[in-house]
């Protein structure tokens, strides 16, 4: 079967452009549709009709792949037969006809104030990697920026006199403050350790590895998971779990909705809107929890 993903990414990138994580799962997907239509013996896309979709998606369905999974294979699979019909590949897309399933909103893990910092209490800052590691914590908890971004930053992006961050994404530059601890951790860093482990020929990366690299998203899940380990908590944080608790801390101590959008970057309000959910189903739980006539049942 002809390469399709090679052409197909480069449409993705000039084109679409996407970001680099919807590229590699568009990419992704694209490779298994293609190595299912190999295995049943149909030798072109082209050649593909909505019913050989619709078996792709039962197979999905087989291999118990999330709600949120399915939904996004077969986005992937309806824009791979738009390149191809853009193309002059293809006439139809077998893909269309195929109904995107709703996912279930499943609102997001949130940390309380104690765990926060048993959390940022775990590295050990006499060493360069945990003197590293509480620097991004505190900036990531501070500042509620995504993990991307957070890889992303140079040195240059942090004003450590004025304590604001220079956030540059997609969707538009934001400028965040930064709280004094954050702005601690992130100095000692800076000039005690990131000047023994960076490397010159890296650019102005804040945040390295230890042979002086810029960090990648995988090697700061990996920091996090390890973190959440050796401080027993239970939940399931990832990265993102600290942006969620920093949205919702700030709307639980009275921060308007727009000024938290701003700083979590949401071009939409109602993307911001579901802290709205949590905090209610937080005060709930506090309710139910202490008050003394709800105990009774």
């Amino acid at each position: 079967m002809k390469d399709y993903c090679s052409e197909f990414g480069t449409y993705l990138s000039d084109v679409k452009g996407v970001s680099p994580n919807t590229l590699d799962s568009y990419l992704r997907d694209t490779t298994d549709y293609l190595h299912f239509l190999q295995n049943i013996k149909i030798p072109s896309p082209v050649m593909a009709t909505q019913e050989t979709v619709e078996k792709y998606v039962a197979r999905l369905h087989e291999q118990q792949k999330s709600t949120s999974t399915i939904t996004r294979h077969t986005a992937s699979i309806r824009c791979f037969y738009q390149f191809l019909i853009l193309n002059g590949e293809a006439s139809t897309n077998p893909a269309k006809g195929i109904k995107l399933e709703k996912a279930p909103q499943k609102l997001p893990e949130i940390l309380s104030g104690s765990e926060i910092e048993l959390l940022l209490a775990q590295p050990d800052t006499k060493q360069p990697k945990g003197c590293r590691d509480k620097a991004m914590l505190e900036l990531l908890y501070a500042t509620g920026i995504r993990v991307t971004e957070l890889v992303n930053l140079n040195v240059g992006d942090v004003n450590l006199h004025t304590g604001v961050l220079y956030c540059h994404s997609e969707k538009g530059d934001r400028i965040i403050p930064i709280y004094q601890q954050a702005v601690t951790a992130v100095s000692d860093y800076i000039f005690r350790i990131r000047r023994t482990i960076a490397d010159p020929g890296d650019g102005q990366a804040l945040f390295t590895n230890l042979n002086g690299h810029r960090l990648t998203r995988q090697g700061f899940w990996k920091i996090i998971k390890g973190y959440t380990e050796q401080a027993g908590i239970a939940k399931e944080i990832t990265p993102h779990t600290l942006r969620h608790s920093f949205a919702l801390h700030l709307l639980e101590n009275g921060a308007d909705l727009r000024d938290i959008q701003h700083m979590l970057g949401h071009a939409d309000i109602s993307s911001t809107q579901v802290y709205i959910h949590l905090l209610n189903d937080h005060v709930k739980e506090v309710y139910n929890h202490c008050h003394p006539r709800a105990k009774l049942g």
